[in-house]
């Protein structure tokens, strides 16, 4: 994609909504990591259903400790792969305590040392919590770099890399999240809605859905 025509994507996508941000539920650093690492193959509708009940009770690492495995499967079992998910983030709140005073460390390998954690989800909270300018590539994310041709790649690293270098500076603390909102409700898998895009002309799609 030209340079004109990506300072201009972003520039529409910015006119609609000049303050994005997740549609997670959270207040504090800790809050946000745990509703990333419950968000995995579940939706932030659901997540959020079940971390207002969980954050009500314990919303500090060791408050989460202290309510331990079974305790915190009993709040999100609605959830997907609740199992593993309560392990990992009793096993992660365990690490915050001990190594880190309690809390969430603004730092990308810290991150990633945490049970649970891998590179999207530091992206996430670095991003979202921490203000720093980063791009966690999810599905919906990979799906819009593609297709539009803003920033295409195999992989969600490839895809990310690229992005890091044709996303304008002015653009990037909130590229992450203009891209993930266009991907859920606009850039849909299966039935994208070209008709009603505001970056359709500027999009390398050759399947665009039709008007009715």
């Amino acid at each position: 994609m030209k340079r004109e025509n990506v300072i201009e994507l972003f520039r529409r996508l910015q006119a609609l909504n000049p303050h994005p941000t997740t549609e997670l539920h959270f207040s504090t650093p800790f809050e946000l990591l745990v509703a990333v690492i419950l968000s995995a193959q579940a939706t932030d509708t659901g997540v959020n259903k079940a971390t207002r009940r969980l954050f009500a009770v314990a919303n500090t690492p060791q408050a989460m400790l202290d309510l331990g495995e079974e305790g915190l499967k009993s709040f999100i079992s609605t959830i997907g792969l609740f199992n593993a998910k309560a392990k990992h983030i009793i096993a992660t709140c365990r690490l915050l305590v001990e190594q880190h005073g309690g809390q969430v460390p603004p730092a990308r390998a810290a991150l990633e040392a945490l049970p649970g954690v891998g590179r999207k989800t530091a992206n996430v909270v670095l991003n979202t919590a921490f203000g720093e300018p980063t791009i966690a590539v999810d599905t919906h994310i990979f799906r819009v770099a593609n297709r539009t041709g803003l920033a295409r790649g195999k992989t969600p690293r490839q895809v990310e890399d690229k992005l890091l270098k044709v996303v304008p500076a002015q653009f990037m603390q909130d590229a992450h999240h203009w891209l993930i909102l266009h991907g859920r409700y606009v850039c849909k898998a299966r039935k994208p809605d070209c008709p009603h895009c505001p970056i359709n002309d500027l999009c390398a799609y050759r399947y665009k859905t039709p008007p009715e």
